[in-house]
């Protein structure tokens, strides 16, 4: 399995929340985790999942009309 890590930044905690929601609904794995360090983000959590799940969690933002800053591999 492709254990790169990727990030969703989002520009709200109250989005990153929704998007955590979202992507447990439809059996995505993710983590709510603080903004690593390097990367700048108006909210304090970000969602971490595998990097070979972006299609799938893209698709659901989308889908549920939930905006995100950007997707960034760690």
């Amino acid at each position: 399995m492709n254990e790169e890590w990727c990030v969703a930044l989002f520009h709200s905690t109250s989005l990153a929340l929704r998007g955590e929601r979202l992507c447990r609904e439809e059996e995505i794995p993710v983590k709510l985790i603080p903004v690593p360090r390097n990367l700048g983000s108006d909210c304090g959590v970000c969602l971490r999942f595998h990097c070979a799940d972006e299609v799938r969690l893209r698709a659901v933002f989308a889908a549920k009309s939930l905006e995100f800053d950007e997707i960034v591999r760690l």
